[in-house]
């Protein structure tokens, strides 16, 4: 059973990240599939983002076309071992020097790419998509953090860069 706070609050944290929400079919099977047993209102947003794939890519490809900066396996695994799980949801715990080179290289990859696209996409592991969304947001980085769950699979993916830890 799916509660109407509950769908209030996912339908925000979607709206919040610019996803349409026209689809509410697809939305209110998602909550009804994950709601009994997921209880964290921002794992239960990337289960419904995920189920709006066609959506979320259709607002960025363009020519069948996706194009990313993608995440650097070594930060993603920083980031993973940096979130701390408590009672109401999960945080991010990471070093403020940590921090500072994520988004220093963050903000690098950033400026090489913004003669190529109006709206830079950086690609994360669907597991810490969301840790990395509130980074990139906390630093007011202009960008869309997508994960691979939420690419459709006729899409193309073309590689602009990758933000590494130097």
């Amino acid at each position: 059973m799916v509660t109407v706070g509950t769908l209030q609050k996912v339908l925000c944290n979607l709206l919040r990240e610019g996803v349409p929400i026209r689809d509410t079919e697809a939305i209110l099977e998602t909550l009804a599939d994950y709601a009994p047993t997921v209880k964290d209102l921002d794992m239960l947003t990337e289960y419904v983002r995920q189920s709006l794939k066609r959506t979320i890519t259709h607002r960025f490809t363009e020519a069948g076309q996706l194009k990313v900066i993608s995440l650097d396996a070594n930060i993603e695994n920083q980031i993973m071992g940096a979130v701390k799980k408590v009672e109401t949801g999960s945080y991010l715990a990471l070093e403020p020097k940590l921090i500072q080179e994520i988004i220093n290289a963050t903000t690098r990859e950033l400026g090489k790419v913004k003669d190529l696209v109006s709206i830079p996409i950086i690609l994360t592991s669907p597991i810490i998509r969301l840790y990395f969304k509130k980074l990139v947001d906390q630093f007011y980085l202009n960008a869309v953090v997508l994960s691979f769950n939420e690419i459709d699979s006729d899409v193309k993916i073309q590689a602009l860069g990758s933000i590494t830890l130097s």
